[in-house]
């Protein structure tokens, strides 16, 4: 129930979809606050990414193709100007801009990084891929929880045979027919809500005994923190998605004046921008070089950063950051990133246990009946 089924099933409103399904968006957008909150911002989670190394990534990945992408513009604005050029003119001009292509991208580089938090809309990001992937964040939870999971299921059958057994007294001495199916309600509902306790309480350790409690997501801390950290920078906040959310999610628009200030110098200086003047393109042709210009450099921005080599080298870095700060986390907040969103469907959870625990209640009184006859 709290997993499956991943998509709503049922009619209009009579219907269930697994909590964690239903509730991923909003647990994401908790763990982004409280993770960026101990942090600052994607500012300096940038920095931790090393934005030389960036720069490189781009002049390595650009450079080879840069030729490729000078004929592909020049052929839509002047496609007649360009086939007739010398070929040692179109050598010089090739060889320019590789000789101002590192200055260029460093600059654009550290624009991004100084900018990035007012280019980046991070919970549509994660909505967006929530919506589109509902069973992601099942996964994140069974693999960084697995051995919680696996205590829960197992405590529950021990607590509800307890007091299954606890029921069959009563029974004996009071062979009522309402005695099972609401014993049976009692019993599922207290079993689901031990089990979520379990999960979640007590937040800072507790020592009766011999014994030390604690809930057991809790008790996990920094064994979850990092799985669940990679997981998140393997799957949701990943280079190329935060690229391409800066590209073409809400402030796309920014992003593009930024390309387009760095293009501008680019454009001004050109080999091609005075050899194009000269040919008479004026204003107008001006206007669509840098408007394809512009597109070109969006085009390779996109190309690099969906490469899944770089993106493979860049998330145990982002995962690191995540890490370090979920572990930062005080018992309260660590519980406070997935406890709301359960704590919304605590109830109904419960009493769908009773109403399970009911059914088997009544079944057990039927069959105890056709037994007896």
């Amino acid at each position: 129930m709290s997993f499956y089924p991943v998509r709503f099933i049922g009619l209009g409103a009579i219907g269930w979809q697994g909590v964690i399904p239903r509730k991923s968006e909003k647990m994401a957008h908790i763990c982004v606050d409280r993770t960026m909150q101990q942090f600052g911002d994607l500012n300096a989670v940038y920095e931790k990414l090393e934005p030389e190394r960036i720069v490189e990534r781009i002049i390595s990945q650009v450079t080879p193709r840069l030729d490729e992408y000078i004929d592909e513009v020049m052929y839509e604005i002047q496609p007649v100007l360009w086939d007739n050029l010398p070929m040692f003119v179109k050598r010089r001009i090739y060889q320019w801009a590789r000789e101002q292509l590192p200055n260029r991208i460093e600059e654009l580089v550290e624009d991004f990084g100084d900018d990035l938090d007012d280019l980046v809309d991070l919970k549509a990001l994660l909505s967006r891929e929530l919506q589109n992937h509902p069973d992601l964040m099942n996964r994140i939870f069974q693999q960084a929880g697995s051995v919680e999971l696996r205590s829960v299921v197992n405590c529950g059958a021990i607590i509800g045979g307890v007091l299954g057994a606890a029921l069959v007294p009563l029974w004996i001495r009071f062979p009522e027919p309402w005695m099972l199916p609401v014993g049976g309600f009692f019993i599922g509902f207290i079993t689901n809500w031990l089990a979520i306790n379990f999960i979640f309480a007590p937040v800072r350790p507790r020592r009766i005994l011999f014994w030390k409690f604690q809930g057991l997501f809790l008790r996990r801390q920094p064994e979850i923190s990092e799985v669940w950290a990679r997981l998140v920078a393997e799957e949701l906040i990943t280079v190329e998605k935060v690229a391409d959310a800066m590209l073409n999610g809400r402030y796309g628009h920014r992003t593009r004046a930024i390309i387009q200030k760095h293009l501008r110098p680019l454009l001004d200086d050109s080999v091609i921008m005075k050899l194009t003047a000269q040919v008479s393109v004026g204003m107008a042709g001006y206007t669509e070089l840098k408007k394809v210009m512009n597109q070109k450099a969006v085009v390779a921005t996109r190309d690099v950063f969906s490469d899944p080599e770089f993106n493979r080298e860049r998330a145990p870095v982002v995962a690191e950051v995540l890490s370090s700060q979920l572990k930062a986390l005080g018992p309260t907040e660590f519980q406070d990133i997935l406890r709301p969103a359960f704590r919304e469907e605590e109830l109904l959870l419960m009493l769908i246990g009773g109403i399970f625990g009911a059914a088997a209640g009544a079944a057990q009184f039927v069959s105890l009946t056709y037994l007896a006859l």
